[in-house]
């Protein structure tokens, strides 16, 4: 569900017409629904309850400040991987005891940062990192909280570049080595074992392997208590996925997601801590493009538009699927055509879709890509020197910039030419 209807023949997000943004911003631009965001935060709220339990937004799937402090007011924790996502959640007015720091790479500079900042815990990945957050926090004589995360050796049964719990995979211990090294992080100063973490992947479409992976998880807390660790919270990560392509794809709702936590894991008497992204943020936020031309090829029609790889990567990077739809409503019975999306680019890899049917469309024609608000605006670059596209913020009537589109002055203020040229 999200809030991108069409009225009076016009795409709005909630009560603004998009196009009336474009006038206004310009294009590209992207667009988020704080209905949307609000309504699937409480989703996962009301899946957990009545269980003790922190919803912990994922920040690396959309990161805009005003996004975020629209969650953590709604009483939303965050999860980060990054000192810059830390300060991100903070400048949101987001408490430490809300936030969990996960991610393979953390460097003693990052725990120095949330460990004065405030922390709820640290997901650690490997034994080399639980053996630095010991020290630094050992050296700040303060006390960590961890939570170790196991690898369940689990096919996610997604793309292969977002799979996290096989054991190829670069994330956590494998799950038989917890005892080992959950034995050693009770002997170490400054860190307190708080509970288990695992998170398998994104965009999992089937239930299956949440559950193979959550009572691998049940049966670990019940031995590691048994060995004598005080195994209270279990973070069982993210990763469950949305219907790009809405003609053919159901994924599970939240309320089936929780009702398999509560099976799996419920008895076990532990606060539950889950940490979406995309099905928060994703169908939550449109990219809005203008046609620049269109092109006729050779026993192909090309859309070419002022969006590009740089602006929304998923669809070069992940093969990804995203719906593209007009601004203006087409007739029900309007003629299609199909098109090969492009932006422009210098790549062939510049492609958003080929062949894709579409309603006919000609230059200065807008669309708009659905469910873009995860995995959007924050893998953008600047590739080509193209600044990067605004992000507008819509609640009922209003809209606000949540992020302007630099000027080039602005872009190019930021490199310096060394004195010897």
């Amino acid at each position: 569900m999200d809030h991108f209807l069409y009225r009076s023949g016009t795409l709005h997000a909630e009560d603004v017409a998009l196009a009336d943004i474009a006038r206004t911003v310009g294009t590209p631009f992207y667009c988020y629904s704080t209905a949307t965001l609000t309504r699937h935060y409480q989703l996962f709220t009301e899946a957990l309850s009545p269980m003790p339990h922190l919803v912990c937004f994922a920040i690396k799937s959309l990161s805009n400040v005003a996004v975020l402090k629209t969650l953590g007011n709604l009483g939303a924790g965050m999860d980060v991987v990054s000192g810059g996502e830390y300060l991100r959640a903070k400048a949101a007015g987001v408490p430490g005891e809300r936030i969990v720091f996960s991610g393979v790479g953390k460097t003693r500079d990052e725990m120095r940062l949330v460990l004065e900042g405030g922390i709820r815990q640290f997901n650690v990945e490997s034994e080399p990192e639980m053996r630095a957050i010991s020290e630094v926090a050992s050296a700040m004589g303060v006390v960590a909280p961890i939570t170790i995360r196991v690898n369940p050796d689990v096919d996610a049964r997604t793309h292969e570049k977002i799979a996290t719990g096989k054991k190829e995979n670069k994330f956590g211990i494998p799950i038989a080595r917890a005892s080992e090294v959950y034995a050693e992080a009770a002997r170490l100063p400054g860190i307190e074992v708080v509970g288990i973490d695992v998170h398998i992947g994104s965009q999992l479409t089937e239930l299956e392997p949440f559950e193979q992976a959550y009572l691998k998880v049940a049966d670990l807390t019940r031995r590691l208590r048994s060995e004598g660790h005080d195994i209270r919270r279990l973070d069982l990560g993210g990763g469950l996925g949305i219907p790009y392509q809405r003609s053919n794809e159901a994924p599970p709702l939240p309320v089936e997601y929780g009702a398999l936590i509560k099976r799996t894991v419920g008895d076990l008497g532990c606060e539950i801590e889950i940490e979406p992204g995309r099905l928060i943020s994703g169908n939550s936020g449109v990219l809005v493009s203008g046609v620049i031309y269109v092109k006729n090829g050779e026993g192909r029609d090309f859309l070419i538009l002022d969006a590009a790889m740089n602006d929304l990567v998923r669809p070069s990077m992940y093969g990804a699927w995203h719906d593209i739809v007009p601004v203006e409503e087409p007739a029900p019975a309007a003629e299609k055509q199909e098109y090969d999306v492009v932006g422009p680019v210098c790549e062939t890899g510049d492609t958003f879709a080929k062949a894709r049917p579409l309603p006919k469309l000609a230059e200065g024609d807008l669309v708009a890509f659905r469910s873009a608000g995860a995995y959007g605006a924050v893998m953008a670059s600047e590739y080509n020197t193209r600044p990067l596209v605004p992000e507008v913020l819509v609640n009922g009537d209003h809209y606000a910039v949540i992020r302007a589109r630099p000027t080039f002055d602005e872009i190019l203020a930021r490199d310096t030419i060394p004195e010897w040229l």
